[in-house]
């Protein structure tokens, strides 16, 4: 995205107060354009596909179809679009369901400001985006050690790859892991190209999931 294009967000939610003081908040962010609104899932998909907005905030307990379900309906209709929940649930379960169903990030209502704008830049950039608690918690779900499918996945992974993986699954992003591992970002792109087709996963988000769920990232990495 050119530094002199708009960022074209969607909102999603059936709190209309809390619609307003997000919306109102982003626009005042330079380069970041609320060009929708929905109150439901199912008008949120409708303007989805009318506005194909670059970015759609999601909440994820709405009635009638839940923002969980609504995910891959979402991108079926705005496929280029970056998708991310917005929520006040911490349970671990619906973060990784909503993973799963295809979010490209997880955050909770209470962050502050700047970590919803440097998230929706992040996740434009191709990086995962989780709040701090929620990366806490879903490391705390390695527990089981890896099945026999997993870890000949684990096996088809380089050394390098395994340790990218393990950066993955703490929320890192490019920049930070190839500072971490002294690489250029554009070759720590290309490694966690490669650990998704290995694993075939569609996201860097679901490869966090994807290592923390099948005990590919042991407690000590944590």
């Amino acid at each position: 995205m050119s530094e002199t294009s708009r960022i074209r967000i969607l909102l999603i939610d059936d709190h209309t107060l809390f619609r307003s003081g997000i919306k109102a908040l982003l626009q005042r962010q330079p380069g970041f354009e609320v060009v929708g609104e929905a109150g439901n899932a199912l008008e949120g998909i409708k303007r989805a596909k009318t506005l194909q907005p670059d970015v759609v905030l999601l909440d994820l307990h709405m009635p009638g179809m839940t923002g969980r379900e609504a995910v891959s309906l979402v991108i079926d209709e705005a496929p280029t679009a970056r998708v991310l929940m917005l929520t006040v649930s911490e349970d671990v379960d619906d973060l990784l369901q909503a993973l799963r169903a295809g979010a490209h990030g997880y955050l909770l209502k209470n962050i502050e400001t700047d970590f919803l704008v440097r998230a929706i830049h992040s996740t434009l950039d191709g990086d995962s985006v989780m709040s701090p608690q929620m990366t806490s918690k879903l490391m705390k779900t390695v527990s089981a050690p890896p099945s026999a499918p997993a870890a000949a996945d684990k096996d088809k992974l380089s050394p390098r790859e395994r340790e990218i993986l393990g950066f993955l699954a703490r929320g890192a992003s490019n920049k930070e892991i190839a500072r971490s591992l002294e690489l250029a970002e554009s070759t720590v792109k290309i490694h966690v190209q490669n650990i998704l087709k290995k694993l075939n996963l569609l996201s860097r988000v679901q490869a966090a999931v994807y290592a923390v769920e099948h005990g590919l990232v042991s407690r000590e990495e944590n």
